[in-house]
């Protein structure tokens, strides 16, 4: 778990909380590390939520397929991001998503009722902590209105300008890798692949992109 403190120095959850305050906080917070073989379920839908959990090392999907196993991505996960904060109050109901492992991937788990309730040998940084946790939970209803903004337009094409945009404004950089391949970035968007494929195409020989694999860049 030590060797996770750099990452989770740098987290939103932890913003403003030294090291050596984190070290001493994680057992107050009931953390657990767990690691996952690429393709593992983290967690699977249907399941209760009892904790907060934070990417250590590596990737996650957060994903859903239907009952004729079409896959729809929810989002991505990446090193130093939260997950799970949705469920953080009680009765908040089941899990409605699979978490998916897509690398190999290190997952730190947080009691939740111990993260929102400050403990009664009062950790110095505590509160920030819980006042961190409502930030990120505002910052991740922003993710999701933004990707009803994508899913919200009518082609391929316009998701997939919409979507590109948002990548660039997010890297501050006309020059930026995506966190999916071709498959997973049509299961994002809930496009055909091959469509999405064709119009990429389009879009590149008429001048407004170029890519190499999930690297990017707008023109």
């Amino acid at each position: 778990m030590e060797k996770y403190i750099p990452v989770l120095s740098r987290t939103k959850l932890f913003a403003g909380v030294a090291g050596k305050d984190i070290a001493a906080m994680l057992g107050c917070l009931q953390a657990k590390l767990r690691r996952y073989k690429k393709g593992e379920y983290v967690l699977r839908q249907g399941e209760q939520m009892h904790d907060i959990m934070l990417l250590a090392e590596g990737a996650l999907h957060i994903q859903r397929d239907d009952y004729w196993g079409n896959r729809s991505i929810v989002s991505s996960v990446e090193a130093g991001d939260m997950f799970g904060e949705a469920y953080a109050a009680p009765d908040s109901g089941a899990l409605l998503n699979d978490v998916v492992a897509v690398e190999d991937s290190a997952v730190i788990f947080f009691d939740s009722g111990r993260v929102l309730r400050v403990c009664s040998s009062a950790c110095r940084f505590h509160s920030a902590v819980v006042q961190n946790l409502f930030f990120a939970v505002s910052e991740r209803n922003r993710t999701l209105v933004q990707k009803l903004g994508h899913m919200s337009r009518r082609s391929t094409r316009e998701k997939l300008i919409s979507y590109l945009s948002d990548e660039s404004k997010r890297h501050n950089s006309s020059s930026f890798f995506i966190p999916f391949n071709r498959q997973q970035l049509a299961d994002f968007l809930s496009v055909d692949r091959s469509a999405m494929s064709s119009e990429l195409c389009r879009m590149r020989d008429e001048g407004m992109l170029s890519f190499e694999k999930n690297h990017f860049v707008l023109k």
